[in-house]
């Protein structure tokens, strides 16, 4: 089955195609450039699933990541749709570890990112910024005290609890 096939059957749930999709990757037998290839075809709907795919596979897996995917997910952070912001935020939070030298554009949208009116949507900035803070590089100079006034100012609990984590994380 191919991922078109897959994508356009009615019988399988869009949650088990997400999965199908991300267990593919793991065991290697699609390539996760070729997704990304399909992926960037796509519309938002297609394209938010196969993200999803990618971040279900990164959570378990990261080091499957290269610079293509971290590029890849780096772009689809200015997307309009939600998800695909809030998927892609999840991926380089999940991969920020192995590109500790490249995200400074990642950080840039994600900033962005913490002041969308959508809750998922800064929950996973939040997310992948607090990651990103814990590997106290260079970044955090400026990332510090972001993330510090971003915890001030968030409303929702969830959210700033992240932040107050990460924080918390670089005293130790």
């Amino acid at each position: 089955m191919t991922i078109d096939e897959l994508l356009k059957d009615k019988t399988i749930k869009s949650k088990e195609k997400t999965e199908i999709i991300s267990k593919w990757i793991m065991e290697k037998s699609l390539p996760i450039d070729e997704l990304i290839v399909f992926a960037e075809k796509q519309k938002d709907p297609v394209k938010g699933t196969c993200i999803e795919a990618i971040e279900y596979a990164t959570k378990q897996h990261p080091e499957i990541a290269d610079e293509n995917v971290l590029n890849f997910v780096t772009e689809t952070l200015t997307s309009k749709a939600p998800r695909i912001k809030w998927e892609s935020a999840k991926v380089i939070g999940n991969i920020a570890h192995l590109f500790s030298t490249r995200l400074k554009t990642p950080i840039i949208h994600l900033l962005i990112n913490t002041e969308h009116e959508g809750a998922v949507v800064r929950w996973s900035s939040a997310f992948a910024l607090g990651e990103i803070l814990k590997l106290k590089t260079e970044y955090n100079k400026d990332l510090l005290p972001a993330i510090d006034s971003l915890s001030k100012k968030e409303e929702k609990k969830s959210i700033q609890k992240i932040y107050l984590d990460a924080l918390k994380a670089l005293k130790k």
